[in-house]
Formats: structure tokens, C-alpha cells, sequence
């Protein structure tokens, strides 16, 4: 698929991936409704390279009595920040790498999960 994606796709991708990192319940069918449509390579890449380096620590800590998850603003500026940071510097890049390696392993089953709602019915 050549489709290049704009920044309100990335954006809506971003959201809607940042859904798997909540500690309850993940509805994977309505993320993987979110994303269709997008190639899935490119899709996979922004779980673990993006949203996953924000995101992941909500699943390591203690869970607060109410989470209703990520604000959309709140995600997006700590995505854009990181980004950032690791164009920056290249230890950052370097760090960046081992991170996404250990969060492909760590959290694999999110993709997979992801990917058996994206097969067609």
C-alpha cells in the first residue's frame, strides 16, 4: 500500500492503539475497527516505536480505582515530545531501539490479539 499517512490519521491511529494499554478489559475488535484500513505494517510500527514507549507504563503500575484512559492531548504531546527527544540525540536513538525490541517481546500479544480482529470475516 502506498498510502502515506497524514497527521490526523497518525493521530487517530495513535489514539486508538493507546486503547490496549488500559488495565481493564481491552476491546480489540473496536480498535482493530479503528485502524482498518491502514497498512498494517506501518500500523504495528507506530504500536511499538510511538505508543507503546508512552503508553506502557500504565500497565506496570497500580491500577487507580477510576481510569477512563489516555487523554487524546495529553497522549499526543508525550508521542510528539519523545519523538523529538530521540531525533535529538543519538544515545537516545540507540536507547530507543533496545526499548522498542524489549516492548515487541514484552507486549507481542497486543499485535497478535490486534492482528485476529484485523483478518477478514
Amino acid at each position: 500500500m502506498g498510502y502515506i499517512l497524514t497527521d490526523a490519521d497518525r493521530a487517530r491511529i495513535q489514539i486508538a492503539l493507546a486503547e490496549a494499554f488500559v488495565d481493564s478489559t481491552v476491546d480489540y475488535a473496536s480498535i482493530a475497527e479503528r485502524i482498518r484500513g491502514f497498512d498494517p505494517k506501518v500500523v504495528e510500527d507506530i504500536l511499538y516505536s510511538e505508543v507503546a514507549p508512552v503508553c506502557f507504563s500504565n500497565l506496570e503500575t497500580p491500577v487507580p480505582p477510576v481510569w477512563s484512559g489516555f487523554q487524546d492531548e495529553w497522549l499526543l504531546k508525550e508521542i510528539a515530545e519523545e519523538l523529538k527527544a530521540r531525533k535529538a540525540s543519538w544515545l537516545g536513538r540507540s536507547f530507543h531501539l533496545l526499548k522498542v525490541t524489549w516492548l515487541r517481546y514484552s507486549y507481542g500479544y497486543i499485535w497478535k490479539e490486534l492482528a485476529k480482529s484485523l483478518k477478514p470475516q
